[in-house]
């Protein structure tokens, strides 16, 4: 943790839990951006989609106490919905299979834009139970479901019925700037996020309340063990997890993974092994590594310290000019090898989409290039070079990378369909 910290690659607070006994803790950088205050485990953090954890658990203690059905439509809730609410369960919700209108994409600023967005779009993805989309619609009815029938706010019932019972006094909901051991998170750059505007119910905590969460759903303390297997098994997508992430049940491994800006949370629960593993960060980097590292070090298993970003080393340069960056990463690669990143596709990658994103097509396309040459079998750079000379207009060039992502595998019909897309663009 000590060389990573070192490293660039994690700021943030760790916990490591073996038998019911924390056996590490410790605190690496600074609350924000100013690098005026150092963390300590006192901090709070927005944990990002961990907080989901937080609706669907009071879904079923309320499902425990009679007052709902996983099985009940929502239109019995009469939330002013489209008719679509008569096909789509809670259960449904729970385990992101409704299909229901997304809401993500408009960028709703509070709990009335986003009624207005699912309000006025009648429109299912796919029916209720066929399929399966990780999508923020399915938390915020959730929520509101849950006031319905309590007659509370969302969160007044968790406060109530889950923050006070686990004694979590480091935790709260939706904490303004200023906030009492409130982070802020930052990029690279050290340029601060802006403040998060979405819809409401978003528990922020500390490192130590988020282990009491853990350890009270091992315990059954707020729902029985069956519910707590309702909600880690999704029937409708077992590979892709649901409302409390991930589930390995060969391994009995939960692993929860949650983003908001360059905040990122990682949690593992080693119930096998009676293990715990928490990281919480506000300077988005290599929480997911370092999380399955501290698990393998744990068990006894061979494990790496994450290496330095390539991308943090040369992205700067390729801003700037990235002909001089494409050298650095060869300078690096002869005389530091063992030091960074290199083998890792998604470092180079990323680095290409971030230039795309700010406008620089052509230097996007110089880095996917570099990567497809440093890792010519993968299919998915492939696919992101394409992206590039599609958004640049070669469309020639972009048929040959989605051809050759095909060729290599694949990515799960995006090249396929690019490629039609090209081609019908080209016949007109």
């Amino acid at each position: 943790m000590t060389k990573s910290y070192e490293r660039g690659l994690f700021n943030g607070n760790v916990l490591v839990v073996k038998n019911n006994k924390p056996i590490y803790q410790k605190s690496f950088g600074f609350t924000d951006e100013t690098k005026q205050i150092t963390l300590n485990n006192q901090a709070i953090f927005n944990i990002g989609s961990i907080a989901k954890e937080f609706n669907a658990v009071a879904v079923m203690i309320l499902v425990e106490r009679g007052i709902l059905n996983l099985d009940d439509p929502i239109s019995k809730f009469n939330l002013g919905l489209p008719k679509w609410d008569k096909k789509v369960t809670i259960r449904h919700l729970i385990n992101y299979a409704s299909g229901i209108p997304k809401v993500e994409k408009f960028l709703p600023k509070n709990d009335e834009e986003t009624w207005i967005i699912l309000r006025n779009n009648d429109q299912l993805f796919f029916e209720p139970g066929t399929d399966y989309m990780y999508e923020n619609s399915n938390v915020f009815l959730q929520r509101k479901i849950i006031e319905k029938v309590t007659g509370m706010s969302f969160e007044e019932f968790v406060i109530k019925n889950i923050v006070k019972p686990l004694k979590m006094t480091n935790s709260v909901f939706d904490p303004k700037l200023g906030y009492k051991n409130r982070t802020s998170c930052y990029d690279m750059d050290n340029v601060r996020c802006p403040e998060l505007e979405f819809f409401s119910g978003w528990l922020w905590v500390g490192i130590n309340d988020l282990y009491k969460w853990i350890d009270a759903m091992n315990n059954n303390r707020l729902i029985s063990k069956e519910s707590f297997q309702t909600l880690l098994n999704n029937p409708y997508a077992k590979d892709k997890g649901g409302s409390l992430g991930m589930y390995f049940e060969k391994d009995e491994l939960q692993v929860h993974n949650g983003i908001s800006y360059k905040f990122e949370s990682i949690f593992l629960n080693d119930l096998k092994n009676n293990l715990t593993i928490i990281l919480l960060s506000n300077n988005l980097n290599r929480v997911w590594d370092l999380g399955h590292s501290i698990h393998n070090l744990m068990l006894g298993k061979d494990y790496e310290t994450p290496k330095k970003s390539i991308y943090q080393a040369i992205r700067k340069e390729s801003l700037a000019d990235v002909n001089k960056a494409i050298e650095r990463y060869y300078l690096l690669k002869k005389n530091s090898e063992n030091e960074y990143s290199f083998e890792n596709p998604s470092e180079l990658n990323r680095l290409g989409y971030e230039l795309l994103r700010v406008g620089k097509n052509n230097e996007s396309i110089e880095i996917f290039k570099l990567a497809t040459k440093e890792f010519p079998k993968d299919a998915n750079l492939f696919d992101s070079l394409g992206e590039a000379y599609f958004t640049n207009k070669q469309y020639d060039l972009a048929l040959n990378s989605y051809k050759k992502a095909i060729i290599l595998g694949g990515t799960n019909g995006n090249a396929e369909k690019m490629i039609d897309k090209i081609e019908k663009m080209i016949d007109k």
